[in-house]
């Protein structure tokens, strides 16, 4: 291989259609993310609770991999019920309870 990297190219058939780069709306911003999210404190802070959020939405899903009922406000209160219970349970499985705030 010699020559210069230029050289080596296939040429475009026509010399004004190239080959281009196009770059979504959202380029910048997700480079920005991605360079926040390299960072150590993102790390530390993203190890820290990524656990229990994991463990979360396997606790929604588990028995209930799909919608159980049609519309979009019948499932929006069962999921918000889901949720709820699984609150619930959460925080009696900590043994909070109302009697500690007073």
């Amino acid at each position: 291989m010699s020559g210069a990297p230029a050289a080596r190219c296939v040429p475009a058939a026509h010399p004004r259609r190239g080959r281009s780069v196009v770059l979504g709306e959202h380029d910048a911003l997700q480079r920005a993310h991605r360079a926040r999210a390299a960072r150590p404190d993102f790390q530390a802070a993203y190890r820290r609770h990524r656990p229990m959020v994991e463990r979360s939405i396997a606790w929604l899903t588990r028995g209930a991999r799909r919608v159980p009922y049609r519309g979009v406000t019948n499932n929006d209160a069962w999921l918000h019920l889901r949720a709820a219970a699984i609150d619930l349970r959460r925080v009696l499985t900590l043994g909070l309870t109302g009697a500690d705030r007073q």
